[in-house]
């Protein structure tokens, strides 16, 4: 895991690549072509999307089920937190239309097979840890307030319009800003990085996190599109997120090219 982390299996773990300061052109730009990524092979929803909104859809049932309702809306959310290690395959995709090749859903395996798999294997992990943390602070956060989970919908809801709900609505959404700016910071460049070029994980964590030091508009502009879209693809149950997570994973791959030389 060592090796994996800091590159030392890796004769290229020592280069430090060039960013570039974009605007919101470059985003424009980004996000078109991620569209054109997607209709050119929408069949990658039957392997890679349908499978996100199912996640989603079988967490809210588990926290109704298991009586945990006030823990539906941070699990959804923290499914975000994910979303860079599930567009790998979309990631590929990219990679090949932009190299002038045909791409296929099928084409998505390819990803396995990448100069930096380890490295995205080990990132991978450490963004589920980050989906562990999110909800157990989300728990804290109500907890908190509340001092219990056992809720009925209804009292649930009728608890969120209390002061003591309106304050745990607010704490709650800026625990949660802290967990996407990390996320965000770590993984806009690193995964597709990896993907593309032999780095490691620090390395390509490192690259992201420069990028993002030097286009902090622009990358919090980027931040609440992801977020606005993200939510908009929950409606309705979940099945807008079979279109939103394709657009935003080809266009992460386009916004990481504009990113870094």
């Amino acid at each position: 895991m060592a090796q994996v982390l800091t590159g030392t299996h890796l004769p290229t773990a020592a280069i430090t690549p060039e960013i570039r300061r974009i605007g919101i052109a470059d985003l424009r730009l980004a996000v078109s072509r991620g569209i054109d990524d997607f209709l050119a092979a929408p069949t990658q929803i039957a392997f890679l999307c349908v499978i996100y909104p199912l996640v989603g859809f079988a967490a809210a049932r588990l926290a109704v089920n298991g009586a945990l309702m006030p823990l539906i809306y941070p699990a959804i959310a923290g499914l975000s937190l994910l979303g860079p290690l599930t567009a790998i395959g979309l990631y590929e995709i990219s990679r090949r239309r932009e190299a002038g090749a045909q791409a296929t859903w099928r084409d998505a395996f390819r990803a396995l097979n990448a100069p930096g798999a380890p490295g995205i294997a080990a990132l991978g992990l450490a963004l589920l840890l980050l989906f562990i943390a999110w909800i157990g602070a989300a728990r804290l956060v109500f907890l908190n307030a509340f001092g219990t989970l056992r809720m009925s919908p209804s009292d649930f809801l009728g608890a969120l319009a209390t002061p003591e709900g309106l304050r745990m609505i607010l704490i709650g959404h800026a625990v949660g800003l802290v967990f996407a700016i990390i996320a965000l910071a770590v993984t806009v460049v690193s995964f597709p990085m990896m993907l593309d070029r032999a780095v490691d994980a620090r390395t390509a964590v490192t690259t992201s996190v420069r990028a993002v030091a030097a286009n902090p508009v622009m990358m919090a502009v980027w931040g609440l599109f992801v977020a606005f879209t993200l939510a908009a693809g929950t409606l309705p149950l979940f099945v807008g997120l079979a279109i939103v997570m394709p657009v935003l994973g080809h266009s992460t791959w386009h916004l990481y090219r504009r990113l870094v030389v």
